[in-house]
């Protein structure tokens, strides 16, 4: 099976603005984000579909995500961290977390955030040193 590109950024193939990280996996910001913040958790084990997971390895994933989505809501000024699962653009699992302030913000078909390099360098360093894994 070829890389994704996920597996590709975990390895250090592509550059990325990385979050956090431990032995089964990565978390780091999205480039199109909806939203200041928006982080993408993956595991480090390459598979299509979230739900193919063991299910401990699941569980996993959603603890370690907790723990960024943490880290993120003392970083990001929001109401909440909202989650989603949607598999569709990549065919590596992974969990979108989203700062939001209301319902309507998580939508994927509305306009995406732009922001400078140094914007991402600064709130993933804000977001990663709010994170206790």
């Amino acid at each position: 099976m070829e890389d994704t590109i996920f597996t590709k950024i975990i390895k250090g193939e592509i550059p990325c603005y990385k979050i956090a990280e431990n032995d089964k996996f990565f978390a780091f910001l999205d480039i199109s984000p909806i939203a200041k913040g928006h982080t993408l958790i993956v595991t480090k084990l390459q598979n299509d579909y979230i739900f193919d997971l063991p299910d401990e390895l699941l569980g996993e994933m959603m603890v370690f995500a907790k723990k960024v989505a943490v880290g993120m809501k003392k970083a990001i000024p929001c109401n909440r961290i909202g989650v989603a699962v949607i598999g569709i653009d990549v065919p590596h699992n992974h969990i979108h977390l989203v700062p939001l302030n209301g319902v309507g913000d998580l939508n994927f078909k509305a306009e995406r955030v732009k922001l400078t390099e140094e914007e991402f360098k600064t709130i993933a360093q804000s977001i990663t040193k709010e994170i206790e894994l």
